[in-house]
């Protein structure tokens, strides 16, 4: 049987109303879960995993694929409502989503974010669908050297973010790599910068760290505000019919946003990379392939579109290693994993033979989820809108407490309540000092990384010359050295021109 024809089975075999049920509610508590700060797509997934027990396969298997997809597209509420990102992929989000919401265009911002979730996700399943197989082989291609110039080609980004003030956004950035090295160093687990400290020894989790920097400094502007009698900012909120942009702008994205699917796609697919960082590169690079980039960082849709669209294409991509290979393209993936032993099904090439209904039945629920997904924030954007009317001395408090009850669930330490306030100050002072917090979020995110991957390289081919053999190690690496050096030129003709000016 053909893709197609598999396809057009699981479509029938999912039509229950028992089904999409369940997978409609999956949806939805899933864009809950994604929508709270502190919450995320993964804790949704781990809480629905006991569920699944009593139900078959399919079901199962369904419902879990439905709160994943829910989850990773809720995180776009609350980074353009509160400019705090409800899920790591939604970093990039606020960077745009929030200015538009402080203009009254939070429903148009939101509008951007429902549609081109909708379509990275329906794009990556269409490849997951039919080029699943093909594409997997080519990732097992991918060694440590090539996953280490990817890192390195995603952390020279910081110059392209940092543009304008060069030398703040190293600093932020290098912030960010001293807070990734703390903890027991990659591979040979020698403690570092843990002073003494056992609960350091884990280094600090991504998930309370993002709580802190977006969410708790958030928080602490916001009482600074209210403490010096400053009268805090009343957001006016334009109406908005449909999703809040014409035919014609759909239009114009439609490039933004293809680049930014492939993006997430691609990055999906190499394992333990992950949805934050495809939002971070789709954003950078529609900023640099833009004629407009100085609206970057003040409610330009472009980077709503990029990041939106290659974080939920993210999704299809994750799957494909965890479908085709067995291996866990992230940390929710790792979750479904467990789904299917629970199920008494191993993930590989032979599930395509084996269980090739569960299979397609996965494919043909990704579709709908994505409908259903779109359906039920399309009809909760006024909804969303209307808490930017919450007065901020209600709304914080509650907040706060969200973001101590998530980050204790995430690992259930107490440490981690302590990071948020801590990186909390780190934020609110690099917001003081007029620095931009994407460098340091950036760097956090990729600085594990980029050890973990140029130390199992060294252990792989004996010498870091050897990297150099490899072609698509020598492409990432070129494009990286090209990056920094087009930025640092960039950097210094502005300069230039400034100077020529103060003549």
């Amino acid at each position: 049987m053909s893709a197609l024809s598999h396809l057009g089975s699981a479509f029938i075999a999912i039509s229950t109303p028992q089904s999409l049920l369940l997978m409609a509610a999956g949806v939805a508590v899933g864009i809950i879960f994604g929508s709270i700060p502190g919450l995320s797509a993964a804790m949704a997934v781990a809480l629905f995993l006991p569920l699944t027990f009593t139900l078959d396969a399919s079901l199962g298997l369904n419902l879990l694929v439905a709160v994943y997809i829910g989850g990773i597209s809720g995180g776009l509420i609350s980074a353009i409502l509160l400019n705090m990102p409800g899920t790591a992929s939604s970093i990039a989000t606020t960077f745009d989503g929030y200015p538009m919401a402080q203009k009254g265009e939070a429903g148009r911002a939101l509008g951007y974010g429902i549609v081109f979730s909708f379509i990275g996700c329906i794009f990556s399943f269409i490849v997951l669908t039919f080029l699943a197989p093909p594409i997997a082989k080519v990732a097992l291609k991918f060694t440590p050297a090539e996953n280490f110039g990817i890192s390195v080609f995603a952390l020279t980004m910081v110059a392209v973010l940092a543009s304008g003030s060069m030398l703040k956004g190293i600093l932020s950035g290098m912030m960010g790599l001293m807070v990734a090295m703390v903890g027991m160093a990659p591979i040979d687990g020698i403690p570092r910068f843990t002073f003494g400290s056992k609960a350091l020894l884990a280094g600090f989790d991504t998930l309370p760290t993002l709580i802190g920097i977006f969410a708790i400094s958030e928080i602490l502007l916001t009482a600074e505000k209210m403490g010096s009698g400053k009268a805090l900012e009343t957001v006016k909120i334009n109406k908005i019919k449909g999703f809040g942009f014409s035919w014609k702008e759909f239009i114009y994205q439609i490039p933004n946003a293809f680049r930014s699917a492939l993006i997430g796609t691609g990055i999906g697919i190499l394992p333990g990379i992950g949805g934050s960082t495809s939002g971070m590169m789709s954003y950078v690079t529609a900023k640099n392939m833009s004629k407009h980039p100085e609206e970057f960082g003040k409610g330009c849709p472009d980077g709503i579109v990029a990041t939106e669209t290659a974080n939920n294409a993210t999704i299809g991509g994750a799957m494909i290693p965890l479908l085709v290979l067995g291996i866990p393209g992230d940390g929710v993936t790792a979750m479904m994993l467990g789904g299917f032993l629970i199920h008494g099904l191993s993930t590989g090439p032979l599930l395509f033979t084996k269980s090739a209904d569960i299979v397609y039945g996965i494919f043909a629920a990704c579709i709908v989820c994505s409908f259903f997904m779109l359906l039920i924030e399309f009809f909760g954007i006024k909804g969303f809108v209307q808490l930017l009317r919450i007065p901020k001395h209600i709304l914080m408090p509650f907040i706060l407490v969200l973001c101590a009850v998530g980050a204790y669930a995430t690992n259930n330490k107490i440490f981690d309540v302590q990071s948020i306030i801590l990186f909390g100050v780190i934020g609110y002072l690099i917001t003081k000092f007029k620095m931009s917090v994407s460098p340091f979020v950036l760097c956090f995110l990729i600085g594990e990384m980029v050890e973990t991957y140029l130390r199992r390289g060294l252990m792989q081919y004996k010498s870091f010359g050897a990297f150099f053999k490899r072609p698509i190690f020598d492409v990432f690496f070129a494009l990286a050295i090209g990056i920094l050096v087009w930025s640092i030129y960039k950097e210094w003709k502005a300069y230039r021109a400034k100077s020529s000016l103060a003549k």
